[in-house]
């Protein structure tokens, strides 16, 4: 590799690479698999683990596992690779899903482009070469014509500023920052802060080990069954028979699922109706009760109320303790305007004897950590064992953490000090040659992740491909178009109960973090978004502009 630092370059230098790739999870070994085999491109990607594989090389906590179904939880553009792979389980845990990207890594011989060990402190962008220079804290600095960060959009730990958090003697562990050997809960005391999705996987498996546990809660979750457990092999060999058709369904589906609403209202159903499609639903488990329900669920108030006090009977009939089932029952934001954890047992754990839960607006909010524990309500817990699952700054936190400084040395974060703006969540008004892999608006956490992750990585190939085929040196988003974005992704979510709630989808976990929905729920969902953008670069990349090489620093709009 050529360390380039404090060398200046002229207009028309000859960069490093043709393209830096910030991340090695799902999209960023996609990514390098088809800039460097399908379009012969000079590429390196930066990661800061010792090993691929991005959120399941990191999050090791106890219960880590998948969500999604494993048969389209995974790559599906090989279609060798999907005959050949065999999950053990509905929900794969995360050891499973990291020896599957193994498995890839060693398949499609990723790793020798791939330099671990090595997080990406500074991503600067040169007006007068038009090229990257990207920085390390190893001390690299390499130029690059494109720069496609693949960070992920939940990597950004979200450690909340807890008065005494430094003070306490015991052991504390954020659940996205686990230690790789685990941790042994054996006659702890150990206290878990947070009830979101991590949470919902990680307290049943703790209660079980140890001692004493008491959890911290600050919002209650409506949680689902996942319903875990051995597919049937008929039906694998059956999935494996269709994924042709699987493939088509989930890129045009709304979520990346085989999942579709229900064609009808539920206020227009008999309460026998609705109560036995609840049942299917809470019986199947998994994502159906929250992305196949009724089609009015998020945007009628009175629709959503009468499908969220079904689950609230649920919590009811479950938790043995009546204060605690109150405490465990939400009230205070619609169904489904947070994320949808999917649990195994999480409610049946509050009947054990050694699990408490302490509920901010009824025993009091977390005051202070101590030396020996956690006080909140004015009270003290005492505690060997502190686990940190409050989650991350979702979205744009992995992007602005990059040091990201497009045309005229102007900082990403400062540009997104109101909120992030793009163009289809692929591109940034004045960062020229930069992709954002399943970046802010765009459908991203709204989907099964590979799905949206194909889609991005296949629409920037074949952008770069155009680009090369025209002798086009930059391309960046039109501010015009991303304004327009912008407004549609506003539009569309403000017609919904989502901006009500207190979410991380909001930002709505980071303190002074900026209100608006970072995700993009379009109309037609994963599929309608995909057509979007399929049409865009058929307009001859519509909303972009460009420059031509030779061309430096004077742009024109192609198709605008």
């Amino acid at each position: 590799m050529t360390n380039v630092q404090g060398q200046s370059q002229t207009a028309g230098a000859k960069p490093d690479f043709d393209a830096v790739i910030i991340g090695a999870g799902f999209s960023g070994m996609y990514m390098l698999h088809s800039l460097r085999d399908k379009l012969d491109l000079n590429v390196t990607v930066f990661e800061a683990g010792d090993g691929v594989g991005g959120t399941w090389y990191w999050n090791r906590y106890p219960g880590a596992r998948c969500d999604s179904d494993s048969y389209i939880y995974c790559y599906t553009f090989d279609k060798n690779l999907l005959q050949e792979w065999n999950w053990s389980e509905r929900y794969p845990e995360q050891d499973e899903i990291l020896r599957y990207l193994e498995h890839c890594a060693e398949r499609f011989d990723l790793k020798p482009d791939i330099q671990f060990g090595k997080r990406v402190v500074e991503v600067v962008f040169d007006d007068d070469t038009e090229l990257w220079t990207v920085r390390t804290d190893k001390d690299d600095a390499v130029t690059a014509r494109f720069v496609i960060p693949a960070v992920g959009a939940l990597s950004t730990a979200n450690m909340p500023p807890i008065k005494g958090l430094s003070s306490f003697a015991g052991k504390c562990y954020h659940t996205s920052q686990w230690p790789h050997d685990g941790v042994d809960f054996t006659a702890k005391r150990v206290g878990v802060i947070g009830t979101g999705a991590t949470a919902v996987q990680a307290i049943p498996e703790i209660a079980q080990q140890a001692k004493h546990l008491t959890v911290f809660q600050r919002t209650p979750n409506f949680c689902v069954p996942a319903r875990n457990g051995r597919v049937d092999p008929e039906v694998t060999r059956a999935r494996k028979a269709d994924y042709d058709g699987i493939r088509q369904r989930i890129k045009d589906s709304f979520f990346g699922f085989e999942l579709n609403f229900l064609p009808k209202a539920v206020l227009e159903t008999t309460p026998e109706e609705r109560e036995q499609e609840f049942d299917r639903m809470w019986d199947a488990g998994g994502f159906a009760f929250w992305l196949a329900n009724y089609q009015d669920m998020f945007f009628s108030k009175e629709a959503n109320d009468v499908i969220a006090d079904y689950l609230k009977r649920k919590i009811r009939s479950i938790v043995n303790d009546p204060a605690t089932a109150e405490k465990l029952t939400p009230k205070t934001y619609p169904y489904g305007t947070k994320r949808q954890p999917l649990d195994t047992n999480y409610f049946e754990t509050f009947n054990k004897k050694n699990v408490a839960l302490v509920d901010a607006s009824t025993d009091g909010p977390i005051e202070e950590i101590t030396p020996n524990g956690i006080r909140a309500g004015g009270r003290e817990y005492p505690l060997d064992i502190i686990v940190v699952a409050t989650g991350f700054d979702a979205m744009t936190g992995p992007l602005k953490n990059l040091g990201i400084k497009g045309r005229g040395g102007r900082p990403l974060a400062q540009e997104w000090e109101d909120g992030p703006q793009t163009y289809l969540g692929l591109a940034i008004a004045g960062y020229p040659n930069l992709f954002t892999i399943t970046g802010p608006q765009s459908p991203s956490v709204l989907s099964n992740m590979p799905v949206s992750i194909e889609q991005h990585v296949e629409w920037i190939s074949e952008c770069i491909a155009h680009m090369r085929r025209n002798k086009l040196k930059t391309i960046e988003a039109s501010p015009e178009a991303q304004d327009a974005w912008s407004a549609h992704v506003a539009e569309i979510v403000n017609s919904t109960l989502m901006p009500g709630t207190n979410s991380w989808y909001m930002g709505a976990n980071i303190e002074g973090k900026p209100r608006r929905f970072m995700p993009y729920l379009g109309p037609e969902g994963v599929g309608g978004y995909r057509r979007k953008c399929a049409e865009v670069a058929e307009k001859g990349y519509e909303g972009f502009v460009f420059t031509s090489q030779g061309q430096s620093g004077t742009a024109h709009t192609i198709a605008a």
